[in-house]
């Protein structure tokens, strides 16, 4: 190859890739991010702040600051309530500290800061790298790098980089402290366990704290230290390692005072109790929060075994008062109260939610204000849409006082992981609400959304008149599905063997069975369960119409099994091409939705027990299925993290939208307004604002490779959903499938879609007259009024009007001028052409109101006008067009010109050929109307 050839291949691949980016990509339009729900804190500790006011008497303000992922959020510690939230960052934060009304946080190599969620400014790292611990010292602000092996110092002030601090290679700096009445200097800890202490002003290193004399002779040398905090004492610092050994140390002597050992993990957080009391905390990466007697010797007071569901990622005591704050990755805060100094503490308050992603999620009642989800934390909560502190999680129990007894974690006593979840609120003030099938149980539980715990029974599948004398119980399955009808009287529950029961919701009594009987031969060959020659059918689905009067069944093996409510008899069962993972009712139009394992949704009518529509096009499994409460969309999940919208009507997919993780569950409000998801890499609760409820969408098929990546919502939420509906309407203007042409083609006859009362009052003009006269004439004043204008003077004198002078009367030559001239009426009938469609005369005369064109029809008084009015109506029939318009005008003619018509011969010409096109045009309408009053007619009695 030459040189000269080497440049085009080059210029070739540029356009291709420049046309490939300019390439228009799908924006969402039917569902855009709102908010998210029941996120409280990660991993990241919390940083408290209090604030005391003279004269209060309620006692200081706390503030909880605590982390989000990408945003942070800021709770008032006396009621836990969220103030506000703050936007979302580019990366994860890293790092918070607070400072009077500012927040500081450390996002990759960025530090911001905040004045009430607001960013004020920003700090670089020159470096490029990204920062893993901040905190404030006087006017300054301190930061270590993430691997370590800097510290960089910036002016608060100036905003300026003063200094920065680099480490030597065996010493990788994890956390900084200031020893209080240390001027200049802070401590610096490792993840090698040595520590330094270094002076911030002259940048050097005034001591070396080796690991060995931190650790105890036993201990693992090198263990890296986890905890970092200032005692009550001065001089006396507290140190926490990975290997669980606690070290309370004075740095003035560099003398350990005593040495501690916390079984169950590392160390993850210290606190020293500020009211008097010698105690201190420490807490474990397993969740567990031990006591300490700081004069006994760091005696073991208490140990609070299992206080989070997660490793403990802080622990702070509020100055003066004996209140210990802890946050944990389990996603909650936790405030414990000490009665007395020896006491064990006691949850006072907390903030909670999942720390498991929940996988299944559904909308309860009918006003869209709450969201039952369950997890893997094998928990089940009440999430409101409304407010945070509404929010609660379902009790099971006393399990905190059987764990403490058993010595075990109280996560141990839970019930598995919820399965499958049915609710009504019908009855919700009576009795028992809600219905939950759980992994491995082969019975179903009752909750009670009222009293927001357990209900009192458990629905079993164990069947006692079959198991009488010698003859073997029949295997029990496990729980599979769940239904509760809505009239809230019933629940219904079907296992993995095949059996369906019903029980009373109050009472707890079995009421009627329902038996799927043999496989059909059909599917036999699809799927066969053998246990000892008998054929097993999983149920997978339950369903009951808003009546009762049938429960709707689907099977593994691929079959929709219809039964009679009342007497459990198998009356239909529907054959599909592939097994029946799951399935929703739409109780108001009774349509069925079917998830298969061949990765198609198929819609059943329950009325006719048919197949109406078939949604495919999906790249993975479908993980779950919602209506719209309109019943008109049916909105999906899948594995491949695609959201899609199908339009049941029309069978299209209208919208689609992927997501950065899969979408698990998903669910519509009742009130049409938003539909809500899980992920399964996150805690939360995703809200997805529908923007139909705001403006009109006209809306298209969606082309799978033009699926658009969407964020998902923030905790802050409100800006992203004002932000997306504006571009709505310029894209809902650009295309308008309705528009209405001028003109209708081919032989059909448009109408002027002017409203009818217009040219009813044209035809009824003189009645309305006649109607709407005064019944007697306007009455002059008896008397003159009592005020009468008077001019300026000493002299009281009335102002009289000037006689008109003989001048002032119209010229008759005037008068004439006035009298010959046209209006625009006549001018425009006069100005069109005599073949044309006369469309500007038409145009003008729809414009004019009742009275004024009955006007315009009384001065048509020579025999020219009469005779191109005629023509005009004449061609604007035989257009096609107002033809509403024409038979008003025409009848109100007529009626006005009849006799002079009869009277003069030369107008009978034009008049029989307006009544040739008359009759033609009538007769077209005609046989139109009844065209379509006749498809009408056999549509109605067809359906």
């Amino acid at each position: 190859m030459t040189v000269e050839e080497l440049p085009f291949p080059p210029r070739k691949r540029q356009r291709q890739e420049q046309k490939k980016f300019n390439k228009p990509k799908y924006e969402p339009r039917l569902f855009v991010p709102f908010r998210a729900l029941g996120l409280i804190t990660n991993h990241i500790p919390f940083v408290i702040q209090t604030r005391s006011h003279k004269g209060a008497t309620d006692g200081p303000r706390i503030h909880i600051l605590t982390c989000l992922g990408k945003s942070w959020a800021l709770w008032n510690g006396a009621k836990m309530d969220l103030l506000f939230v703050g936007p979302e960052v580019e990366e994860q934060i890293s790092s918070m500290v607070m400072n009077g009304d500012a927040v500081w946080i450390a996002s990759g190599p960025n530090v911001i800061k905040y004045i009430r969620g607001k960013e004020v400014s920003r700090l670089v790292n020159p470096l490029g790298t990204t920062l893993s611990f901040i905190t404030i010292f006087g006017t300054q602000l301190l930061s270590l790098t993430e691997d370590g092996g800097r510290m960089l110092c910036w002016d608060i002030g100036e905003e300026v980089l003063e200094t920065t601090v680099e480490f030597d290679n065996d010493f990788t700096a994890t956390s900084i402290l200031h020893p209080a009445t240390y001027l200049n200097k802070v401590l610096v800890s490792s993840s090698q366990g040595a520590v330094q202490l270094w002076n911030i002003r002259s940048q050097t290193c005034i001591h070396k704290f080796a690991a060995s004399s931190l650790l105890s002779s036993s201990g693992s040398e090198g263990s890296a230290i986890t905890a970092l905090t200032q005692s009550s004492a001065i001089d006396v610092v507290g140190f926490g390692f990975a290997s669980g050994e606690i070290s309370v140390y004075d740095v003035r002597t560099d003398e350990r005072l005593m040495r501690m050992f916390m079984d169950g993990g590392s160390v993850r957080a210290l606190g020293f109790r500020s009211d008097g009391q010698p105690i201190m905390a420490s807490a474990s990466s397993l969740g567990h929060i031990a006591i300490w007697d700081l004069n006994e010797g760091g005696r073991l007071l208490h140990m609070v075994r299992g206080a989070h569901d997660g490793a403990i990622s802080a622990l702070e005591w509020i100055p003066n008062q004996p209140v210990l704050i802890t946050s944990g990755e389990d996603n909650s805060v936790k405030q414990w109260l000490f009665d007395t100094p020896s006491a064990a503490p006691r949850l006072l308050k907390f903030r909670s939610g999942h720390h498991a992603p929940p996988h299944l999620i559904r909308y309860y009642g009918e006003d869209g204000k709450q969201l039952l989800t369950a997890s893997r934390d094998r928990s089940l909560r009440c999430t409101s849409v409304v407010r945070d502190s509404r929010s609660f999680e379902l009790s099971q129990g006393s399990l905190a006082k059987k764990a403490s007894g058993l010595s075990i974690p109280v996560a141990n006593l839970k019930f598995p992981p919820i399965t499958a979840i049915s609710h009504s609120s019908a009855r919700t003030k009576d009795w028992d609400d809600i219905l939950t099938a759980h992994t491995d149980e082969t019975f179903a539980r009752t909750w009670t959304m009222q009293n927001k715990k357990l209900g009192k029974h458990n629905f079993g599948f164990a069947d006692t008149s079959r198991a009488k004398g010698k003859e073997r119980a029949p295997p029990l399955g496990s729980a599979k599905s769940v239904c509760v009808t809505a009239c809230g009287n019933f629940g219904l529950a079907g296992s993995s063997t095949g059996a369906i029961h019903m029980w009373n919701m109050q009472s707890g009594i079995r009421r009627r069975t329902f038996r799927v009987g043999p496989c059909p031969p059909e599917v036999a060959g699809r799927f066969q369960t053998t246990v000892k020659g008998t054929k097993e059918r999983s149920v997978t689905g339950l369903a009951t119409d808003s009546l009762n009067t049938m429960v709707i069944a689907s099977t593994l093996d691929g079959t929709v099994n219809f039964f009679d409510f009342h007497t459990a008899n198998l009356d239909h069962a529907v054959i599909l091409p592939s097994a029946a993972v799951s399935m929703v009712l739409q109780r108001d139009n009774g349509l069925l939705a079917v998830v298969c394992d061949d990765m198609v949704v198929r819609l059943v009518d329950i009325e006719t027990k048919t197949v109406v529509r078939e949604f495919g096009g999906f790249r993975g499994r479908v993980l779950d299925i919602t209506f719209s409460p309109d019943s008109r969309w049916l909105i999906t999940t899948s594995l491949d993290s695609i959201i899609r919208t199908f339009d049941i009507p029309t069978g299209r997919l209208i919208d689609a939208f992927r997501t950065s993780s899969v979408a698990t569950s998903v669910s519509f409000s009742p009130t049409n307004d938003f539909i809500a998801t899980a992920h399964v890499d996150s805690v939360g609760v995703f809200l997805w604002a529908n923007r139909a409820q705001y403006t009109e969408v006209a809306f298209q098929t969606v082309v799978e490779d033009e699926i658009a990546i969407v964020d998902l919502p923030s905790m802050q939420g409100v800006a992203d959903g004002e932000e997306s509906l504006s571009p709505l309407e310029a894209l809902a203007a650009q295309v308008d499938v309705f528009s209405t042409p001028p003109k209708l083609d081919g032989d059909l006859i448009t109408l002027t879609l002017l409203p009818r009362s217009k040219w009813q009052t044209l035809l009824n003009l003189e009645i309305i007259q006649q109607r709407n006269k005064p019944k007697e004439p306007p009455k002059a004043p008896e008397k003159a009024p009592f005020f009468l204008p008077t001019l300026p003077g000493v002299e009281t004198r009335f102002v009289t009007e000037p006689k008109k002078s003989a001048s002032q009367n119209p010229s008759r030559r005037l008068e004439q001028a006035i009298q010959n001239a046209e209006s625009i009426f006549l001018q425009r009938l006069h100005g069109e052409d005599v073949n044309g469609e006369y469309e500007s005369f038409f145009s003008f005369s729809k414009t004019l109101s009742a009275a004024a064109a009955d006007l315009e029809l009384q001065s048509l008084v020579t025999l020219d006008s009469l005779r191109t009015f005629i023509n005009a109506l004449t061609q604007r029939l035989s257009s096609h067009q107002d033809f509403e318009a024409v038979q008003a005008f025409l009848d109100v003619f007529l009626r006005m010109h009849a006799d002079t018509i009869i009277s003069n011969s030369e107008l009978h010409d034009d008049v029989e050929r307006l009544m040739k096109v008359q009759r033609t045009e009538s007769q077209r309408i005609l046989e139109l109307i009844a065209s379509s009053l006749g498809a009408l007619g056999f549509v109605r009695d067809t359906l």
